[in-house]
């Protein structure tokens, strides 16, 4: 056996078996640069005050003081 290679579970093989043989085999998230499209979707239908205020809230979040 080649070594630093993880089998795949039993299950997990049963299930892409399964997959395959019904022909609803999962294709991978599309990925945009290395980054989800999904995000990128969202920042399109959000307005520029909107990207804003999301950006703050996460800026304070980040330096926000721990007690």
């Amino acid at each position: 056996m080649l070594e630093g290679m993880k089998r795949k579970d039993i299950n997990q093989t049963a299930f892409s078996i399964l997959q395959q043989a019904t022909g609803e085999v999962e294709k991978p998230p599309v990925k945009v640069d290395g980054r989800s499209a999904g995000g990128l979707a969202r920042a399109k239908n959000q307005t520029k005050e909107d990207r804003i205020d999301l950006a703050r809230i996460a800026a304070t979040a980040r330096w926000k003081k721990k007690d």
